[in-house]
């Protein structure tokens, strides 16, 4: 079905086509581009709401700068639709997210005017300064850097290193702060609260009116010159203490509130602040989901709604015949709640993800021992550490890919002080329309290399039932990582008993002839399915799962090179020092002579597509394990 934009915005492939437009008819390309999201979205699916917040924005900044040679960052990218459609890709916007189709974020491969990659939160107001010093160093100093963060992103450190960094350099940059009190979930912490104060203060508001008076004076134009700027900035910070605003304190020029659903008060303050140089901060109020008022009421449940009907707004469901296993996250969300009644240790923590990963479920029935600590990984990470000193027993949930963010944390903080902190890592594996940023690719090779820790992934529901119970007995010191996928697992009849599973022992699921299929994680349910597609062709492969890639099961891995010649790896993280690796160590120290196929994510970056497209790209679904299985029963193998 062919979506049709509206009347101006059909006629708009550059920002150069917005620019021909007069002041007063960008409200009707603001209409009409919010509708061609809608419309799009409702369709073919992605993220919604965000981008409807920042509609107004998306055309005042492409309408008053030079982009691309202004430079225009867009933080994490959820909001970055609307600036995708007006710069050249409106025809292929349809294909957004989609197998070999537009990037979900802004891509530096895919338009010029995409000038950083964004996929995780917070790196923007870096990214902009070192554009703006690189530029400063260059002798461009009319270029000017944008940068665009929500008040959600703002509440993480890199933020604040940035701010702090960018109130003494020499650099012409200007930040904008989308304040609309929500990341995916409702915003915490007290930068939430303090941003609700300087919007509502009656005194502040005063002070705010006085500066847009003298900025009303402000001669636009050529006549308008640096030491006159430089005067009316002096008078603003006269006007505005320091000492009442935190962004005046760390030096950057501070505007705002206002709407910034007004479109004509954008482009007249955004004129305006590209004439001050310097840093400069405008804080902008936004409505997540803006002009569907279905999303403004309910912006957590549509900021990824999937399939909607755009009039009823009735959200499509998957059909099935059968009922469905639950969500690995689901089976998480309500383990940690048994887990929790027997052991009153056990708190749970999670970066700004309580719905994603399922703790909102303990953050609504026990809010004193769970708890959202915003766009923080790092914190959550070293506050988890905290909280084990003191005899508590944290499961700490971060999707796998925002652990890369804690890194230091998780070796300096936990595992050289032998912390037993469960990390829980959400979306292992590839996740699908996120990705190239979102893929959990990494983290089986991060952290097996780290003494003291325990990696571990289970193969279907029960088994991270008992990987969770084992991982907060009192006799497990260690710190202790669980990863699981994304979705659906595969059991109907998941909630049984609790089963202690023992620290690096695996488990053999199946005798076999020849081949031995060593499977970690999830995966091994694609094995499984491959082994029984080429049993009809007479091979038979033993199948072996894991469970545990640090410590490994080195007394298994000796019956399976004592009895098979050929092996096969099989798991959903990086082949290069991952479980394979980890298999091959094993038979390089004891002398065994075997030929080994790892099977993985390829050395190099998975770009995005549904899981089921992305695993037989790679050849890491069923069909893509039975060839290997039929190659290998080929394979001759001395051994001498």
């Amino acid at each position: 079905m062919e979506i049709k934009a509206g009347k101006l915005l059909s006629d708009i492939n550059s920002p150069e086509d917005l620019k021909k437009l007069s002041k007063d008819q960008l409200h009707q390309v603001s209409d009409e581009l919010r509708q061609y999201i809608i419309d799009v979205v409702s369709v073919h699916g992605g993220h919604f709401a965000a981008s409807l917040g920042v509609v107004e924005l998306s055309v005042a900044l492409h309408y008053v700068f030079n982009t691309p040679y202004d430079q225009l960052v867009w933080d994490v990218g959820h909001q970055a639709y609307g600036h995708k459609i007006l710069t050249g890709r409106r025809d292929q916007f349809p294909t957004n997210r989609k197998y070999h189709g537009l990037s979900g974020f802004p891509n530096r491969n895919e338009s010029e005017y995409d000038t950083f990659g964004v996929g995780h939160s917070s790196t923007s107001i870096s990214a902009a300064l070192g554009m703006a010093m690189a530029s400063y160093y260059k002798g461009e100093k009319d270029r000017q850097h944008i940068a665009v963060i929500g008040d959600g992103a703002m509440t993480a450190g890199l933020a604040f290193e940035a701010m702090n960094h960018a109130g003494i350099a020499n650099s012409n940059v200007i930040i904008i702060l989308n304040d609309n009190c929500m990341s995916i979930d409702p915003n915490v912490g007290a930068l939430k609260e303090y941003l609700t104060d300087i919007t509502t203060s009656h005194t502040y508001n005063k002070v705010k009116d006085d500066v847009w008076n003298l900025l009303g004076k402000l001669p636009v134009g050529k006549t308008f010159s640096r030491s006159m700027a430089q005067k009316l900035t002096d008078g603003i910070k006269g006007m505005v203490s320091s000492s009442a605003n935190l962004f005046e304190a760390l030096n950057l020029r501070y505007f705002g509130p206002i709407d910034g659903h007004n479109i004509t008060k954008l482009v007249d303050t955004l004129s305006d602040l590209k004439d001050i140089p310097g840093p400069k901060l405008l804080h902008i109020k936004t409505i997540k989901g803006k002009g569907y008022a279905l999303a403004e009421k309910d912006q957590t449940k549509w900021h990824a709604p999937g399939l909607f009907d755009k009039v009823t707004g009735e959200i499509q469901k998957k059909k099935f015949d059968i009922p469905q296993p639950p969500k690995y996250q689901d089976v998480f969300g309500y383990t940690i709640i048994e887990l929790a009644e027997m052991n009153d240790k056990i708190m749970g923590i999670t970066p700004a993800m309580p719905s994603g990963s399922s703790l909102k479920y303990m953050m609504e029935k026990m809010p004193e021992r769970a708890f959202d600590v915003g766009i923080c990984e790092q914190h959550a990470v070293t506050l988890s550490a905290g909280l084990a000193t003191q005899g508590m027993r944290v499961f700490c949930n971060i999707y796998s890919s925002f652990m890369q963010r804690a890194y230091d944390m998780v070796v300096h903080d936990v595992a050289i002080q032998k912390l037993p902190v469960v990390f829980c890592l959400d979306r292992a594996g590839l996740v699908g329309e996120d990705g190239a940023t979102h893929h959990g690719c990494y983290d089986i090779a991060y952290m097996r290399c780290i003494p003291n820790m325990v990696v571990s992934a289970p193969m279907n529901e029960k088994e991270l039932r008992n990987l969770m119970y084992t991982s907060q007995l009192e006799t497990t010191k260690n710190p202790f990582v669980i990863r699981y996928p994304r979705g659906e697992g595969v059991m109907q009849e998941w909630k049984t008993p609790f089963e202690e599973i023992q620290i690096g022992k695996g488990r053999k699921l199946k005798d076999g002839q020849d081949i031995a299929i060593l499977s970690f994680g999830h995966p091994g349910n694609f094995a499984a399915a491959a082994i029984r597609d080429v049993k009809a062709e007479g091979i038979n492969p033993a199948h072996y799962d894991m469970r545990f890639v640090k410590p490994i099961d080195e007394a298994l891995l000796h019956e399976i090179f004592t009895k098979y010649t050929k092996i096969v790896t099989i798991e959903d993280g990086t082949v290069v020092g991952g479980f394979g690796t980890a298999v091959l160590e094993f038979m390089n120290t004891y002398n065994y002579k075997a030929t080994i196929k790892i099977m993985g994510i390829p050395d190099r970056l998975v770009e995005h597509g549904s899981p089921k497209q992305l695993y037989r790209e790679i050849e890491l679904d069923a069909e893509g394990i039975a060839k290997m299985l039929r190659e290998l029963a080929e394979v001759k193998v001395l051994v001498s």
